[in-house]
């Protein structure tokens, strides 16, 4: 249970240095499982969603040490998992299963938990594993697979990040060469492959819709940076658009952040890149019209905090969601914020200018959460943000520290 009380104040200035991306790391720790050899990450960041996901590493044997900021994970003898309850924390907990496959031979996963953003069903990666050779049974709320995997050609559907991934680590131990097909072309594929190489794999065109890879008999440890956090440096940039201001954003790379980068300029930011990050400058003025797309589109997780800006800007905005079905769940928060937001289907048609007001209001999920925060920023009066599920820690590490920082007035209670 977490509590953020957000009250309006002067423009943001100084800086906020961004962390490595959470969905870099996550199947980071799941490639872990692998090799028996240790992997050293330097910077890990500190989030309830990777405490989760190194809590069931360790339930399949593995070992994650804090050392320092970063983190060595090793799993010199896998086993499978037996506690569900792991799995049902966290959707990354879906990850394990490649790896386990390609390492042990089986696996065994619960449906896996997370923000209740809309359907986001594992059949892509069974549909993956099925092709690479596994025998797929389901029981009792559990997934099972077994099999020696080999090489495939497997054509996704959708271009899903996780099922993307789940296939790439299950394939770089099969035998012979597997391609996928219509993959996800997200910057944390480029960096899971990276890591992946470092470790013996021989992985070639991630990054693109074409993914090859060529199976070798076993991996080694290996040393990785992940990439900084993209949705993380794009929720600081969308903070200064809604309170005003001059903040640097360290460590951002703004060739992973492109289209918030412009849909920012069309609202009137100033926006200066160079080689540690960018400087976002100014304050929200002209509406927009977004389209959540698969990278390199604008993304679903920004859409919440990309929100607020629309609310501060002067005219009309148009929102359409084509990701997931429940991602507008921070519009009856926003409702009571004094907000005019009208929502038909997928379709958010949002009023700017109208002056914001402090209340109280839930998190509904990780991105909302962040997003009411923000809006807090420019509310008259006090905003109470209650998290009882603790979304907003899977996402942000010390999210209201990095705000005060730069001048916000942000408390947990």
């Amino acid at each position: 249970m977490a509590i953020f009380e957000v009250e309006s104040g002067a423009p943001l200035m100084g800086e906020a240095v961004v962390h490595p991306a959470k969905n870099a790391v996550l199947p980071i720790i799941a490639a872990s499982l692998l090799t028996k050899d240790t992997i050293l990450v330097p910077e890990m960041p500190d989030l309830s969603d990777v405490r989760a996901l190194c809590g069931l590493v360790q339930e399949c044997g593995g070992v994650c040490q804090r050392q320092g900021a970063g983190m060595a994970l090793s799993t010199p003898e896998p086993t499978l998992p037996e506690a569900s309850h792991m799995m049902r924390w966290t959707r990354a907990s879906v990850l394990i299963m490649g790896p386990l496959l390609a390492r042990l031979g089986s696996a065994r996963i619960t449906m896996p938990g997370g923000c209740a953003i809309g359907q986001r069903p594992i059949d892509l990666h069974l549909k993956g594993m099925a092709a690479l050779g596994a025998e797929i049974v389901t029981r009792q709320g559990f997934v099972e697979l077994k099999g020696r995997l080999h090489g495939g050609v497997i054509y996704l559907d959708l271009p899903s990040v996780g099922a993307t991934e789940n296939i790439m680590m299950a394939a770089v131990l099969a035998e012979g060469v597997t391609r996928i097909e219509n993959a996800a072309k997200e910057p944390e594929i480029a960096d899971l492959a990276q890591c992946l190489n470092a470790m013996g794999a021989q992985v070639q065109g991630a990054g693109s819709g074409s993914i090859v890879i060529r199976g070798v008999r076993s991996l080694h440890g290996a040393t990785h940076q992940p990439i900084p956090d993209r949705i993380e440096a794009g929720t600081f940039c969308c903070a200064v658009a809604v309170a005003g201001g001059n903040i640097l954003v360290r460590g951002a790379r703004p060739e992973h952040m492109r289209a918030l980068l412009f849909k920012l300029q069309e609202a009137g930011m100033s926006i200066s890149e160079f080689p540690g990050g960018l400087r976002v400058r100014g304050k929200a003025q002209w509406p927009m019209e977004i389209r959540t797309l698969s990278y390199p589109g604008f993304p679903t997780d920004l859409q919440a905090p990309m929100m607020i800006v629309a609310c501060i800007a002067q005219g009309t905005s148009v929102f359409l969601e084509t990701i997931f079905e429940n991602r507008f769940m921070h519009i009856p928060e926003l409702l009571r914020m004094g907000a005019n937001i009208r929502v038909e289907d997928h379709v958010a048609v949002i009023e700017g200018g109208y002056p914001l007001q402090g209340a109280s209001v839930s998190c509904p999920d990780l991105r909302s959460g962040a997003a009411l925060i923000l809006a807090g920023l420019a509310a008259e009066g006090v905003t109470r943000v209650e998290d009882p599920q603790g979304h907003i820690d899977r996402g942000y590490e010390n999210f209201e520290h990095a705000l005060t920082a730069m001048g916000a007035q942000v408390r947990r209670l």
